[in-house]
């Protein structure tokens, strides 16, 4: 029934975990396949006393979404689950999502609260994480307050939606969001099921600065896709103002000259064929 897709990277240290966490839900009918994007720290020797009760596919390092995609090529089941290889599943999390779809074709995606640890210490989201459920596009817009590890989808409309955008090095998540809150509503799942280990220096937030600049880049995806409607459009045009914005102030400070000067000009409404996508190939630019 549900296909679950773990990819890592160097991550030895805490993939166990993750795999366990999957081995210790309640429902039962799942496959699972750990992604591994290329790792040079033994991660595949660890997963051996596991590998008769999962896939382990060894890939080169191409990215986080390419690994996800990759899982989803792999596997069969009619739902799709993602986990990142540092978080934890909690032991009801599948069976509890199930139950909460159960009678709601029309919905795909069902995601679900969650408990984050940031250096081994609990903390609390703040105020602007809150989540919600139906239709959301406009509440996913400011930042990506679903986590890829709380999601269950359907695996023909992540199909029909292409997928994980393999060019974003980062926000690749909130890029997916957007595209499928579009389109239909999704179900939150008011219980905390997921825990989010965070904190290290691995983490993609840490590894690239201005994360805005890869939600502008999703945003005007969306616009020059077409894929949403007039007043999602005014909705995005606001959001591609206010974050290219922060990005530019951003950029100056770094003393980026060039790339403050695009976003500046984006944020001004004149987004028409600029090519923001070359930004996003030096993280450290």
């Amino acid at each position: 029934m549900v296909s679950v897709i773990i990819p890592t990277y160097n991550r030895a240290a805490f993939v166990v975990g993750a795999v366990e966490s999957v081995m210790a839900q309640t429902l039962s009918d799942w496959e699972l396949v750990v992604v591994d994007d290329g790792s040079t720290d033994g991660t595949e020797a660890i997963l051996a006393p596991y590998s008769g009760r999962l896939r382990y596919i060894r890939s080169g390092h191409r990215g986080v979404s390419a690994a996800r995609n990759l899982g989803v090529w792999e596997t069969r089941g009619e739902w799709l689950a993602f986990l990142d290889s540092d978080d934890l599943w909690l032991p009801r999390k599948l069976e509890r999502q199930m139950e909460a779809l159960e009678g709601h074709p029309e919905t795909p995606l069902c995601y679900t609260d969650e408990i984050w640890v940031r250096k081994g210490r609990r903390v609390n989201p703040g105020k602007r994480h809150k989540k919600y459920s139906g239709w959301i596009f406009e509440r996913c817009l400011p930042l990506c307050i679903i986590s890829p590890s709380s999601v269950l989808i359907r695996r023909e409309v992540f199909s029909e939606l292409g997928g994980f955008d393999e060019r974003l090095p980062a926000c690749e998540d909130y890029d997916l969001w957007l595209r499928i809150t579009s389109r239909y509503p999704v179900i939150f799942l008011e219980e905390r099921l997921i825990v989010k280990r965070g904190g290290h220096p691995d983490q993609l937030s840490t590894i690239h600065w201005g994360l805005d600049r890869f939600r502008v880049a999703a945003l005007i995806k969306l616009l020059q896709g077409g894929m949403v409607t007039p007043v999602q459009r005014e909705a995005v045009l606001r959001e591609i103002r206010r974050k290219c914005a922060i990005v530019a102030g951003g950029a100056r400070k770094r003393g980026n000259v060039e790339m403050a000067q695009l976003y500046a000009k984006i944020s001004s409404g004149d987004w028409e064929g600029e090519d923001v996508w070359e930004t996003l190939e030096d993280p450290h630019r």
